[in-house]
């Protein structure tokens, strides 16, 4: 009977456990930790988001791998684990958006949408029949009034505000950096560079192709960067950005050794 009833447990989404746990929870959360990282850093003008994006094969095509998506003029989200999963969450947030924009003619609020995501987030886990989502979220954008904001949802459903964050894989190195380098007074460019020194401190073989960076300013709203000014943010730390040119030169260098 012990072992059934562990075995309930674990496969139950609204049981919790005797120690107070909710296992299909901390699976969603595991399954959020293998995917690609997405960062969020909020500036003293703006947010700014990024996210790996890495193609699995090199068949796939890369415009085809959306991490960064626009919620509405002045709000995006950037999203880590199930792809399919975020989808859902995605299109539920932009409903909500719109509902607002149309019930009280105004944007929403980034709080105010962040806790419709996150309510809809914690149905999952007390109701039978369901499971919950395996996809965290980092909302971004500017309130009335031109406040920058940031929150993370992960699949328990709680929202938390935070000053920069990460959600995925590499989480350890990548927070590190962050509270290591940020500050009250970063720009919105000083972000985009901070964004990308992060994304690599995890991966130091990430290429501007292989990395998406949104921003969110009162002024323009969300906007994404085109590969241009990602390649511009990886000049201005210094990153090579070519290493075919690398391999290139080590083998003139050999030949002319054996020479």
């Amino acid at each position: 009977m012990r072992g059934n009833d562990q075995q309930a447990y674990d496969r139950g989404t609204s049981l919790f456990s005797p120690d107070g746990r909710i296992y299909q929870v901390e699976y969603a959360r595991e399954a959020v930790s293998r995917g690609a990282p997405s960062v969020g850093i909020r500036t003293e003008d703006g947010v700014v988001l990024a996210a790996q994006s890495r193609a699995a094969s090199s068949l796939m095509v890369p415009e085809s791998i959306e991490k960064l998506h626009k919620l509405d003029t002045h709000v995006g989200t950037a999203s880590a684990g199930h792809v399919a999963d975020a989808r859902q969450l995605i299109d539920f947030a932009r409903r909500m958006s719109q509902m607002n924009r149309l019930r009280y003619g105004e944007p929403v609020g980034v709080e105010t949408l962040t806790k419709y995501v996150t309510d809809h987030i914690q149905e999952n886990t007390q109701r039978g029949g369901t499971r919950p989502y395996g996809a965290a979220l980092l909302v971004a954008g500017i309130d009335n009034g031109g406040t920058p904001r940031l929150f993370g949802a992960d699949p328990s459903g709680t929202p938390n505000e935070w000053k920069a964050t990460v959600i995925g894989g590499g989480s350890a190195d990548i927070q590190a950096l962050l509270e290591e380098e940020w500050h009250d007074e970063l720009t919105v460019e000083e972000g985009v560079e901070l964004a990308v020194k992060a994304l690599r401190a995890a991966n130091d073989e990430l290429l501007p192709g292989e990395i998406s960076v949104a921003t969110v300013t009162d002024d323009d709203g969300y906007v994404d960067l085109t590969a241009e000014e990602i390649e511009a943010a990886f000049d201005s730390l210094g990153i090579e950005t070519d290493p075919d040119e690398d391999d290139e030169a080590e083998d003139e260098e050999a030949e002319g050794e054996e020479e």
